[in-house]
């Protein structure tokens, strides 16, 4: 019997892609149903503490970035689960970034990951994105986007690896849409183990009296009060 914490079906079950871009239209983010087991979650985190699996490590006080930690995979083909869960959601956010892409005046983009990584490539856009990140007790991540570089895909993705409320307390998602001549609005989101948050790198479209306007987004985690929280972050266009 093949163990099934390593491997992932061949389609995400109860992906519905329709629901997931309703949400992104009417909130910014959008909650996904769980893409993981808990044992498919567990070994992804416990990926964290082999530093052969890693290009980077990243101390977020270091840099003002936060207090935590955040390393990126040397090559997300060496845990299997990071690179089938890339493989398979791709296709589902090009959909949703080749409808918007119209609203925002951009590029539309290639179907497969292997063609955007294939354009990565040839803008000298060659590092992997993938990452895990860890936060401890008192653990938190100021607000950024992750650009990279001249090739931006428009959508990602972060896996809550833990339990919320059992693993770890606080450590809540934060969003923060800015709108134009108005006050920023502020999201705080709450996956559950497994689930996966769906939201944009720099902006998302907004309908506005004449034709569509750039609502820029940020993202941040609120300061953990107890406990462990990993997540997986999944960015589909690669770095410099």
């Amino acid at each position: 019997m093949s163990d099934t914490s390593t491997t992932l079906p061949t389609a995400p079950p109860g992906l519905d892609r329709d629901d997931l871009f309703r949400q992104l239209n009417e909130d910014g983010v959008a909650l996904t149903p769980p893409l993981l087991t808990r044992a498919q979650c567990r070994r992804i985190a416990a990926a964290f503490d082999d530093p052969a699996l890693f290009r980077s490590t990243v101390v977020m006080q270091r840099h003002r970035f936060g207090r935590g930690t955040y390393k990126y995979f040397a090559d997300p083909a060496a845990v299997p689960l990071v690179q089938q869960l890339r493989e398979w959601l791709y296709p589902q956010l090009a959909w949703m970034a080749n409808r918007w892409a119209p609203l925002l005046g951009e590029r539309p983009f290639p179907d497969t990951l292997d063609e955007l990584l294939a354009e990565c490539a040839a803008q000298g856009q060659s590092r992997p994105t993938p990452l895990l990140l860890r936060y401890d007790r008192g653990d938190y991540a100021c607000l950024h986007q992750d650009v990279y570089g001249d090739i931006v895909f428009p959508l990602q993705v972060a896996v809550m690896l833990n339990e919320p409320g059992e693993d770890f307390t606080g450590g809540e998602n934060v969003f923060v849409e800015q709108r134009p001549r108005s006050q920023s609005r502020a999201l705080v989101i709450k996956p559950g183990l497994g689930q996966g948050m769906v939201f944009p790198v720099r902006h998302r479209p907004v309908r506005a009296v004449h034709g569509y306007r750039r609502h820029p987004m940020r993202h941040g985690t609120n300061a953990v009060t107890s406990g462990r929280r990993t997540v997986l972050g999944l960015i589909f266009h690669n770095a410099r």
